[in-house]
């Protein structure tokens, strides 16, 4: 049995727009962020700009944020890869709270992690179809930006 290891694949950052709340639901308040395109990202196999997406999300009662972003990747080749990106974020009440009011917290005081599922044509990225991802995110005023890493 071998133990897993964490291989770097990219970094994407993204730009995005307020939350439209749709409001509160049996399961937490639900809302969703738009995406806005043109989000570079980065790495050593892969690299080009985010289309665009959607993040919906539901803030829990215990205050965790479930969320399940899906978005379309366009390689700097000119393929378009969708990505599905689940998760959570979470932090202790004091920093939640300066989160919400915008204020830019240190990623280092919270968690947030994400296991994205790759839908890739087949060619040059079809790899991305084969093997199981993890990332972590770090949330800003206006934006993201999130490491993927292959579980090798």
């Amino acid at each position: 049995m071998q133990d897993p290891k964490l291989v770097f694949v990219f970094e994407a950052t993204g730009a995005v727009s307020p939350p439209l709340v749709v409001g509160q639901t049996p399961l937490g308040r639900r809302q969703v962020i738009p995406i806005e395109p043109g989000g570079p990202f980065t790495g050593a196999r892969i690299s080009g700009r985010m289309i665009g997406g959607f993040d919906w999300q539901i803030i829990r009662d215990d205050g965790v944020t479930e969320v399940e972003a899906t978005y379309l990747l366009e390689t700097d080749d000119g393929v378009r890869i969708e990505c599905r990106n689940r998760g959570m974020r979470h932090a202790a009440p004091e920093v939640a709270q300066r989160m919400m009011s915008g204020a830019e917290v240190d990623p280092a005081e919270y968690y947030f992690r994400t296991t994205p599922v790759f839908y890739a044509p087949a060619g040059r990225y079809d790899w991305l179809n084969r093997s199981v991802f993890v990332c972590t995110g770090a949330r800003y005023r206006d934006g993201v930006r999130i490491r993927f890493y292959e579980v090798a």
